[in-house]
């Protein structure tokens, strides 16, 4: 037996073996995951979540922030606009969460959801 059988057959095992393995470890198919415990996409959406209410409120507080100075009205600019920061964070939360976030305007987005959901309906 030369080098290159040996080689080729060790590889065809160790082929063997890894397809077997994969096929018993839970998958992307198999709703497991590579990563541990948590789902990737969840992850994510975390993630967004919790930009979006940072985001949000932080130009809100900084836009009243800069009017407060502008205008000299020190810190009731800056603390309304932070509310406003804040509710435009939860309402695209809101947005995100029951997947309304992909077309231009919430009523007609809830509009569309309802067709969508409920096509005997109309």
């Amino acid at each position: 037996m030369t080098d290159d059988d040996k080689t080729s057959s060790s590889l065809g095992d160790l082929d063997a073996r890894l397809k077997a393995l994969r096929k018993d470890a839970p998958g992307e198919g198999q709703g497991g995951s590579r990563r541990g415990p948590m789902n990737p996409s969840g992850v994510g959406l975390a993630t967004r979540i919790g930009v979006e209410m940072v985001t949000t409120t932080l130009v809100g507080t900084a836009l009243g922030y800069g009017l407060d100075k502008w205008l000299g009205s020190m810190p009731w600019l800056m603390i309304v606009f932070m509310l406003l920061g804040g509710a435009a964070g939860v309402s695209n939360v809101y947005r995100v969460v029951k997947g309304l976030d992909d077309s231009v305007g919430l009523g007609r987005a809830i509009e569309r959801k309802k067709q969508d959901s409920d096509p005997n309906d109309q």
